[in-house]
């Protein structure tokens, strides 16, 4: 399997005074064409987790294993591992260094030694992955794209380098509406389309509903569920206990089965919710 963590602990400034334990013994598996979403509260350790799957940290004890290769193992050859596990963090500007677009993006590949001619190939690619026409922004200049198109570039950087495993930490954070929608769209598509397996960390329980196929919940540091996406949301009262907010459309389903309404199941998108609202609307109308 791509991602095996068995009992992993990290303190971050181990043995200070300072010390503050993170992560505490947690155990996981990510199966090849997973879609994950790592959700909990604010500082419940959810990067810190995430960053262990390349590399950025190393576990301080227990083990993570990452496509057969221990990230802790001495002889581990991590550029490699960087290469098939890629990681967009939540500001873009802390990864976008280049002057323009298309330089940011080939950055990745001419550092694996690929003929000039491939990079390109490679930039152009990613580029049309995460919708950035070549001709339109691959001479823009990075300080004149909005947000969103930023975090196009920094996805599409990442993509150029053809990662097995692809990381993205609360992506849309700070996004409009339009833009964060168009960043989604670009997620489904590499998931469905492209077959990579993602990790998607996010404090945006509505997004995690409607993207992720398993949820673990990480709440002060350790896995506190590790279920499908339906089974963690008819979990309500467990997630709020721990300061997360439920998706607004399982909110309504809530206050309309305290009204009486029956409705079978546990709607996970605004389209799931309307056929389930429709459905019980109509069958209480025939009981009366």
């Amino acid at each position: 399997m791509p991602i095996a963590v068995k009992d992993l602990c990290f303190s971050y400034k181990q043995g200070t005074p300072f010390e503050k334990k993170v992560l505490h013994n947690i155990s996981l598996d990510i199966e090849d064409g997973e879609f994950v979403g790592i959700i909990g509260p604010t500082q419940s350790g959810k990067t810190t987790l995430a960053q262990h799957f390349n590399a950025l940290l190393l576990p301080q004890s227990g083990s993570v294993t990452v496509n057969g290769l221990i990230t802790s193992d001495p002889q581990a050859d991590l550029i490699s591992l960087r290469l098939q596990v890629g990681y967009v963090f939540q500001n873009p500007d802390y990864q976008l260094f280049a002057q323009t677009v298309g330089e940011d993006i080939a950055f990745g590949p001419q550092n694996q030694q690929l003929r000039k001619s491939e990079v390109t190939e490679r930039v152009t690619t990613a580029m049309k992955q995460v919708g950035l026409d070549f001709d339109t922004f691959c001479q823009r200049d990075i300080y004149a794209l909005s947000g969103g198109q930023k975090r196009r570039t920094a996805i599409a950087g990442v993509l150029a380098c053809k990662p097995k495993i692809l990381i993205l930490d609360d992506v849309t954070a700070g996004l409009d509406p339009r833009g964060r929608e168009e960043i989604l769209a670009v997620i489904r598509d590499l998931h469905q389309k492209q077959k990579i397996t993602i990790i998607y960390i996010s404090n945006s329980m509505d997004e995690a509903a409607e993207l992720a196929e398993r949820i673990i919940v990480i709440n002060r540091g350790q896995k506190q569920l590790d279920e499908p996406v339906r089974e963690v949301f008819k979990k309500p009262e467990q997630l709020r206990s721990i300061g997360l907010e439920i998706p607004e459309v399982i909110n309504v389903i809530e206050k309309l089965q305290e009204r009486g309404y029956v409705i079978p199941s546990i709607p996970l998108t605004l389209e799931e919710a309307i056929d389930l609202l429709t459905t019980a609307y109509a069958q209480r109308e025939v009981k009366r």
